[in-house]
């Protein structure tokens, strides 16, 4: 099993949406670069789990964590003229997009902010997340990482 990190901006979907979703599963589509993409088409495979991190907030955090129910296929909203993710480019033929299915294994008891992850530098170093400039929606996440976060979890936030 390999764990990852999954950002969603609130206004777009957010863990409630999730928590309502039936059977708490939802697809993890409108990707849109293609690092992330070939993460979801190439790397993240049924078992595997990931944060689910809030993003464009004036906190954001790691919030919950969700677990991939189905690999990566193509994204349907690529094809959907009606929708914000559609691609004219991209056909059935050729899908350009892909996406996966996430299940909520469960909210954090607390979210851990990005301030907080950035105050343990130290333990966190070369975590993707806190790279100057990152964009990914889509991150790898180390065993190592995994468990310091999680470890964070139950610490009183400083």
């Amino acid at each position: 099993m390999r764990h990852w990190l999954l950002k969603s901006e609130p206004t777009a979907f957010d863990l409630a949406d999730l928590e309502s979703a039936p059977e708490q599963t939802t697809p993890w589509e409108g990707v849109r670069n293609y690092q992330a993409r070939n993460f979801l088409r190439d790397e993240l495979r049924r078992g595997d789990q990931a944060f689910f991190y809030r993003s464009g907030t004036a906190h954001p955090a790691i919030a919950g964590i969700v677990e991939v129910v189905r690999e990566g296929y193509p994204d349907e909203t690529a094809f959907d003229p009606t929708s914000p993710y559609y691609d004219p480019i991209c056909s059935r033929e050729r899908p350009r997009w892909y996406r996966v299915d996430v299940r909520l294994v469960r909210r954090l008891r607390r979210p851990i902010t990005l301030a907080e992850l950035k105050r343990h530098r130290d333990e966190l170093a070369d975590f993707i997340l806190l790279r100057r400039g990152n964009r990914l929606s889509v991150l790898p996440v180390t065993a190592a990482h995994w468990t310091f976060v999680l470890d964070l979890e139950n610490t009183l936030a400083v």
